[in-house]
């Protein structure tokens, strides 16, 4: 811990102000930051101007990151057709026996996937995933009658978002190794898939502030403004 807290006040004391700058400048100045002894994770957070009491202003949606995301994902899917599933690179497949294993707490995967027809069968296990943000929903692209597809984006890069209690979202956009050229062709595919999830109807600004930052790193404010965001 001590060893950590001193690479982050090594890394804060590069933080010339809080004022917001443009996406380039903030992977710059990311990418001055400290080091520590792992490969750490790049994420964009944003805090979002609506009320996340109303459900109608629930914001989640997908992004496929054009450079991947840095992170080797466990999937399984839910299906009746488990061979056509692992030949597209599932971890696991199944139906019934993969929904038992799942009940007995066995959760070692990172994506769940379902076809329409298994969500009949998945929906008993709703209260283990859905907690954990692991249930397959449609709109978040991991209910699919395409599981080819679906496997292999999600093993290319395709990352969640959703929108947590406080009306706040976070999305991985790579890792402290990638080029920066690299960061900011995903930080820009993030952005769009945000800005395409604004809710219907919202009135005023949608996002109110942006950051990037590193796993172990300070956030570096970004001048929203000049995402077209809202």
């Amino acid at each position: 811990m001590i060893a950590r807290s001193k690479k982050y006040r090594k890394s804060f004391e590069k933080l010339s102000s809080d004022d917001p700058v443009s996406l380039q400048e903030a992977l710059e100045k990311l990418s001055s930051f400290e080091k520590v002894n792992f490969d750490e994770t790049i994420e964009i957070s944003c805090a979002l101007g609506v009320d996340p009491k109303q459900s109608a202003q629930a914001v989640r949606g997908i992004v496929n990151l054009p450079h991947g995301s840095g992170k080797k994902v466990r999937v399984i899917v839910f299906t009746d057709n488990p061979d056509e599933a692992k030949a597209a690179g599932a971890d696991h497949a199944g139906l019934e026996e993969l929904i038992a294993k799942v009940k007995d707490g066995w959760m070692d995967f990172d994506v769940a996937l379902s076809t329409t027809d298994a969500m009949k069968s998945v929906r008993s296990i709703a209260r283990v995933l859905g907690p954990r943000g692991l249930m397959p929903t449609p709109k978040a692209g991991t209910v699919t009658d395409n599981i080819a597809d679906a496997v292999k984006a999600v093993k290319a890069g395709r990352v969640e978002f959703k929108m947590d209690k406080t009306g706040a979202l976070s999305v991985v956009v790579g890792k402290r190794s990638f080029s920066l050229e690299q960061l900011a062709g995903n930080a820009e595919a993030a952005i769009a898939a945000v800005a395409s999830s604004r809710p219907d109807g919202l009135k005023g600004k949608f996002v109110k502030s942006v950051y990037i930052s590193s796993t172990m790193s300070p956030s570096v404010k970004i001048n929203a403004s000049t995402l077209n965001l809202n």
